[in-house]
């Protein structure tokens, strides 16, 4: 096969931080309030605007507190649980990387008696069903590292007397988010949007807000996870303050994310352009050019993160190191040929390649990647030593 005419115009398919909106440029960062104090009114009118334009486009409730947290995702994700997890046993869902990481600060850093992890092997989802509404539940509503998402909030009782805490990092703006069956919900500047990293949301319900006017943790709480002051929601958390300070260069960036959102048609055109993008991966499947899904079952196969299995007689007749070594010869060639950059599988996921798909890459530029992709394998295979 010979090497393909075209390339991306952005080769950036890497899962975080991902490619920047169409048309972005360093101009659109001249507005931003340098050298001024994050406390300053200026600045916390914009981060009020960053919080209430996510509101508008995520159809966030009104009557639910939305902040800026330190640390991206991991930062507001661990603040929710150190704050609130303790005084209901937790499910905890564990089915790729960064819930497993959830799962162990429950256990070995909270020391919580009584967990249940609810486990299922990369590519799958545990049991839904058997999540007890009783319980507080924490879980991923995508997978990054796995390619699976959960479908919907169907399994989340109404009546539930447990706190759902949700990390849709990889889910905000690309999916539909029932938010009425959230009690918190995490995400980072760094994924749908494109925005930069080290900045995390923190979404909380009613119920989470009463949880933390009647529940005060046993442990120390860090001053970077602390949501509350003198017993009470720390409320100028929600109005525009943040723990520590936040870069307003980024801030800027965050909200030229948003306006874009806006001006292409809000959620469902943010939706839309992540469900294109998945097409394209799964008319490459489709042609039996020696690639896979991780998630083999299309409803709870993720439209951003998306995981292929390398599925070529040579390369599955090798060992899991084998395999590896195969990613990295092919992931080394694009890269080299400035077509892809960063799109090999997680650390600890099965071999094989991550392509983020969200909504600001363009679609286009997965087609042009395509053939690519099959290109760098036969390449690569061409190499092994016969079987």
């Amino acid at each position: 096969m010979h090497e393909p005419r075209v390339k991306p115009l952005n080769p950036c398919f890497g899962s975080g931080p991902t490619a920047k909106r169409p048309g972005w440029c360093t101009s659109v960062l001249e507005g931003a309030l340098l050298g001024r104090s994050h406390r300053s009114a200026e600045a916390k009118a914009r981060l009020v605007e960053v919080c209430e334009r996510s509101r508008r486009l995520l159809g966030i409730p009104a009557d639910y507190r939305i902040g800026i947290m330190p640390g991206s995702d991991t930062g507001a994700f661990e603040a929710a649980m150190w704050s609130l997890l303790g005084p209901r046993g937790v499910d905890c869902l564990a089915f790729e990387s960064f819930g497993e990481g959830w799962l162990t600060d429950i256990e070995k850093q909270l020391k919580l008696a009584d967990v249940r992890a609810l486990r299922a092997p990369y590519g799958e989802l545990p049991d839904l069903a058997a999540v007890d509404g009783d319980r507080d539940v924490v879980f991923c509503w995508n997978g990054t590292t796995s390619g699976v998402r959960v479908p919907d909030g169907s399994w989340i009782r109404d009546d539930r007397r447990g706190l759902v805490l949700c990390d849709a990092t990889s889910a905000a703006f690309a999916m539909e988010l029932p938010w009425a069956k959230l009690d918190v919900v995490t995400w980072s500047w760094q994924k749908v949007l494109g925005g930069e990293a080290q900045h995390g949301m923190l979404v909380l319900g009613p119920r989470a807000v009463e949880r933390l006017a009647s529940w005060s943790p046993p442990w120390p709480v860090p001053k970077l996870f602390r949501l509350t002051s003198k017993g009470k929601l720390a409320e100028a958390i929600f109005a525009g303050e943040t723990i520590n300070t936040p870069s307003l260069l980024a801030v800027e960036d965050a909200l030229d994310g948003l306006r874009w959102a806006e001006a292409i048609g809000g959620l469902p055109a943010l939706i839309e352009r992540c469900r294109a993008n998945l097409a394209v991966l799964e008319r490459l499947v489709a042609a039996g050019k020696g690639f896979g899904f991780l998630a083999r079952r299309p409803e709870i196969r993720s439209p951003t993160s998306v995981c292929l299995t390398i599925e070529h007689p040579a390369v599955l007749r090798l060992d899991e190191p084998g395999r590896q070594a195969v990613v990295k010869a092919m992931c080394a060639l694009l890269a080299e040929a400035k077509v892809a950059y960063d799109i090999a599988s997680y650390r600890d996921a099965p071999a094989g390649l991550r392509i983020w798909c969200g909504a600001t890459v363009e679609t286009a530029d997965l087609e042009a990647l395509v053939p690519w992709l099959v290109f760098a394998l036969e390449t690569v295979t061409r190499r092994l030593p016969a079987a």
